[in-house]
């Protein structure tokens, strides 16, 4: 009854189903009216010719002969009257079996229908909604988002300024609402001043426009938007974004880090209360061809190694890990110790290598940008398209699966292909080429979907970066804040408090690394922090331990370590709400 009466209550608001409404009452009433003129007709005929029938027999009569149900015993015996009975009988035919039904259909069935799915649509959320995050669009970026957002307990919402758009995401089992972006109304309806962020992802345009309107609503809430270029960037800033995501920047640089023949020195890629995570490549190094347990790493700089990136996650490293030129260290530490590792472990002298870009887009040209300022390798781009790349120097304009292309490229000689075209099966076709064409390649790619990382993975790519998952990791930090840190291929930076099963043991007891794959990398109690804290290290019984870990191995750890209880018997959330 209430969904009906919500149906009811949107086609009475239109003005056009009010008007179709009206139509569809005056053709009842024009039916009305026939039937009793057919009756009265009735009577008048059957009289003529000695017949006496009830009104309510002639009422039956005109019905039934109007919907060709038949006569039944009630029959003209005269040409007169069997005349006016192929006259009810056509009337009945044009006007109940086909100008009624249409007419039905039209004026109130279809806005019935279409009433009925604006309801699966709402254009007002509920006044008690808060702390939800409303997302502008429905893309690459916040499809990886929604779901980990549902993960850690936060209510968004997908605003779609069509209800056909809406209405294909709710069929999707996604939360919408319908609404103009460019509309303050539309903002105060989803209680944008009782949300927690607010995340726009449309054009440059479109992204300005949204950030404007909103911020006059919510001066202090968090905005972010993507932006295409840095002056996009610089017009939403002065429309008040609170962060603007360059994700093309992001991977590029991202890209430049994981070529494995680049400078040992560690890059931070993250930061959490004064922990500092790393990474750090082995090559050229005097770490090569040792054992982890030989490396004196921690011994000598104080950093802990969290593990190695392996196709792209994060991996255990055990002592007996042995290290080549391609294993890329993921450290743990504070700014010091990771200022030590570079101090200790530097790279060899030796010839630049030669690093081959396919694809020219924003991507493209960010790791390009990236690897000339590390200044470490020498580098080539490949481009089709001459109007993308003409102010960049090194660049060669061609199609990278062109043999004649490669060989001007000197492709011979690189030890690394990065592939960076923004089409996933551009991608995939050329990752299976370069790795039939040669086996000793390192091949860096980037996938726009999550689901096709798997499969880039198999055609032959040594890493693969997802732009929808660094995208969506970006948001979901700004969203979180503080407390907790998502790297960009998964690797989860936390606090917890010390559970009360943990309390007085060592870490060497615990074991907490081998049952749940997550590393404790300090260790807080009474205004007191050790970092990288020893096996024998005794934990106190109240305190706060920083972990990192994949977000599995988090969930890991929740479940075999249980959170401390707050005062009033209510148990401590690790993630944020």
């Amino acid at each position: 009854m209430k969904s009906l009466i919500s149906v009811m209550a949107t086609v009475l608001q239109d003005r056009t189903s009010r008007t179709k409404l009206r139509s569809l009452l005056r053709l009842l009433g024009i039916l009305a009216a026939l039937v009793v003129v057919f009756t009265v007709l009735f009577h008048v005929l059957m009289a003529r010719e000695g017949q006496e029938h009830s009104w309510i027999t002639g009422i039956y009569w005109t019905l039934t002969v109007m919907t060709t149900l038949g006569f039944g015993d009630i029959t003209f015996s005269g040409d007169l009257g069997r005349f006016f009975s192929v006259v009810v009988l056509l009337t009945g035919v044009i006007f109940m079996l086909v100008l009624l039904p249409f007419t039905f259909i039209e004026f109130f069935y279809a806005p019935w229908m279409r009433a009925q799915a604006a309801a699966r649509a709402p254009r007002e959320l509920p006044p008690d909604t808060r702390q939800h995050v409303i997302l502008t669009a429905y893309d690459p970026v916040t499809a990886t988002l929604i779901p980990m957002l549902e993960r850690y307990g936060h209510p968004y919402v997908v605003l779609c300024p069509a209800v056909a758009e809406a209405l294909e995401l709710a069929d999707r089992e996604l939360r919408v609402a319908v609404g103009d972006l460019d509309d303050p109304e539309t903002y105060r309806k989803l209680r944008l001043e009782q949300a927690s962020m607010l995340v726009t992802t449309r054009s440059d345009a479109v992204n300005t426009n949204v950030t404007f309107t909103a911020r006059e609503l919510a001066a202090h809430m968090p905005i972010v938007a993507s932006a295409g270029s840095d002056p996009a960037r610089d017009v939403l800033e002065l429309a008040g974004v609170t962060q603007v995501m360059r994700l093309e920047e992001l991977m590029g640089q991202a890209l430049a880090r994981r070529v494995s023949i680049r400078d040992s020195d560690a890059h931070v890629i993250g930061r959490l209360e004064g922990l500092v995570i790393a990474e750090a490549s082995a090559a050229g190094t005097s770490l090569a061809g040792l054992r982890l347990a030989d490396s004196q790493i921690r011994a000598r700089t104080g950093v802990s190694v969290i593990g190695t990136w392996e196709k792209g996650s994060l991996a255990l490293a055990p002592p007996d890990l042995m290290i080549t030129d391609r294993t890329i260290f993921v450290l743990a530490g504070t700014e010091a110790q990771i200022e030590a590792f570079n101090a200790t472990f530097t790279t060899h002298a030796k010839e630049k290598p030669r690093v081959v870009i396919v694809g020219g887009g924003r991507v493209g040209r960010a790791t390009y940008r990236a690897l000339q300022e590390l200044g470490v390798c020498s580098t080539v781009l490949i481009e089709k398209c001459a109007d993308r790349v003409k102010d960049m120097p090194g660049v060669i304009v061609g199609d990278a699966m062109d043999m004649a292309v490669l060989k001007q490229a000197a492709a011979r000689e690189a030890t690394t292909l990065i592939i960076t075209t923004h089409d996933d099966d551009m991608n995939v076709a050329l990752t299976i080429f370069f790795r039939r064409l040669r086996s000793s390649w390192q091949i860096l790619t980037r996938a726009t979907l999550d689901r096709n990382v798997a499969t880039l993975l198999r055609a032959g790519a040594d890493l693969v970066l997802s732009y929808a998952s660094m995208g969506a990791n970006t948001l979901l930090n700004v969203l979180r804040g503080s407390d907790h840190l998502l790297l960009a291929e998964g690797v989860n930076v936390f606090p917890a408090e010390i559970p009360p099963s943990m309390g007085g043991r060592t870490l060497a007891e615990l074991q907490v690394r081998s049952e749940t794959g997550c590393s404790i990398i300090a260790v807080e109690s009474g205004g007191q922090r050790v970092v990288n804290p020893p096996a024998g290290h005794r934990l106190p019984v109240q305190g706060r331990i920083f972990l990192v870990g994949t977000i599995q191995a988090e969930e890991r750890f929740l479940r075999r370590f249980r959170p401390a209880m707050q005062p009033g018997g209510r148990r401590r959330k690790q993630r944020a709400a």
